[in-house]
């Protein structure tokens, strides 16, 4: 198939360099294909869409995750399906020791080093298990005899996290905001580090309470070790900051089933070398993610989600188009005459999960807005089923049309009920 252009034109090609898999009814004749194919097949780079959501009957999604993917992406994939780049195969067919599945790992992994900028004392590994895994094998690791984790217990996330630590392994609370029902996050003063500690758990974004970590804590010498699952790839960050970071793909790099970990080399080597191999980082560093079978699907979309990042602008375009979409939904909020309020301090509040109330927290409005926001096509907006009200989760993929759509209906939802 040829390149898309940015019109979403399709420009003229030879027919041994290229194939069109799409019958005029819109249905996929891959046989045909599949005997055409060219291994000179040109591929573009993943930038915008042949289609708009509207045009492909697609809801606005808001989704706290899985979450929206790219559509340039979707489109991509569905191109690639039946044959990745004239290999005979989907990518789910593929061996993971083949070539073609090493050049997809392997370029993924590098496109993030480049976007992130991420420098060679870090491994870049693609593990499963979620975030939710690493609550558990980050202290396996990196916990040192004697020296406790210090934790910011700042919501659900890093409760979990805690309650991995409950096990077992030595911890102290740093500081908290439970006690304020994690409306805020803490402030410098009340934050008491241990100078002996293994690491300092944090979670970046807190998808559940909406906030998020805008300046970090220092931690002098002691390493800094991240869930950054709900805003890796959403701003700028320096990652030399930080010993470890993981996230699950699922929010703002791709679908669910792949987990990025980037940990500093020289602290993948403080595990005990008689843990599990498999819970080791050094075991899928020194294979390169391969030691047994990654989530080769997932990891290839990660790649295609990285392309479109980088054709984007990188992530200082990406953070731009995010600080835009936060700005249209808060003042909408902010502008409501208290039938929208934001629980969450100013300063704390995040720019990747928008939580709100409606009419003082009045449960039926609420249920009767999320009703009415599915029904225009606004998918996802009720709040987590632990605290309620109503949220947005404006990701990556996540477009100013559709942040646009959803305050034309809140507007449109608060006028008529007076």
């Amino acid at each position: 198939m040829a390149p898309l252009t940015c019109s979403g034109e399709r420009p003229s090609a030879e027919p041994s360099d290229s194939v069109i898999l799409d019958c005029s009814d819109g249905s996929v004749n891959p046989v045909p294909a599949l005997l055409q194919l060219s291994k000179k097949e040109v591929f573009a780079i993943v930038t915008s869409s042949t289609l708009s959501a509207q045009t492909a009957k697609r809801a606005f999604n808001f989704n706290a995750g899985p979450g929206a993917l790219p559509l340039p992406v979707l489109e991509r994939i569905r191109e690639e399906l039946l044959d990745w780049r004239g290999s005979g195969m989907s990518v789910m067919e593929m061996s993971h020791r083949s070539p073609e599945f090493e050049s997809i790992i392997g370029t993924a992994e590098q496109k993030l080093r480049s976007l992130l900028g991420i420098s060679d004392n870090y491994a870049v590994i693609f593990l499963q298990g979620g975030g939710s895994l690493q609550f558990t094998m980050a202290p396996m690791n990196l916990c040192l005899p004697g020296k406790p984790v210090d934790v910011l217990h700042t919501g659900m996330w890093t409760a979990k996290a805690l309650g991995e630590l409950k096990k077992g392994i030595l911890h102290n609370i740093a500081a908290s905001t439970e006690a304020e029902k994690f409306a805020r996050l803490p402030r410098k003063d009340e934050i008491k580090f241990r100078p002996d500690a293994s690491y300092v758990h944090l979670c970046t974004n807190n998808t559940i309470e909406g906030t998020q970590w805008t300046t970090l804590p220092e931690t002098a010498n002691v390493p800094l070790v991240a869930d950054m699952s709900s805003d890796i790839a959403s701003r700028r960050i320096d990652v030399n900051r930080f010993g470890l970071i993981f996230a699950g793909a699922q929010k703002n790099l791709g679908p669910s089933g792949a987990t990025v970990v980037i940990v500093r080399k020289d602290l993948a080597e403080r595990a005990d070398k008689n843990l599990p191999t498999l819970l080791q980082y050094r075991t899928h560093i020194k294979e390169k993610s391969l030691y047994h079978t990654p989530p080769t699907f997932a990891v290839y979309v990660v790649g295609l989600v990285l392309e479109w990042i980088e054709a984007a602008g990188g992530v200082a375009a990406i953070e731009e188009r995010n600080d835009a979409k936060a700005k249209l939904l808060y003042d909408a909020i902010e502008t409501s005459a208290g039938f929208y309020r934001c629980p969450v301090e100013k300063s704390s509040r995040s720019k990747m999960n928008v939580v709100f109330r409606i009419a003082g927290g009045d449960e039926n409005i609420e249920k009767q807005f999320a009703k009415e926001a599915a029904a225009a096509s606004l998918a996802g907006t009720p709040g987590h089923r632990s605290v309620g009200g109503i949220r947005a989760s404006l990701y990556n993929a996540v477009t100013l049309e559709a942040v646009e759509a959803l305050t034309g209906f809140m507007r449109e939802f608060r006028r008529t009920r007076g």
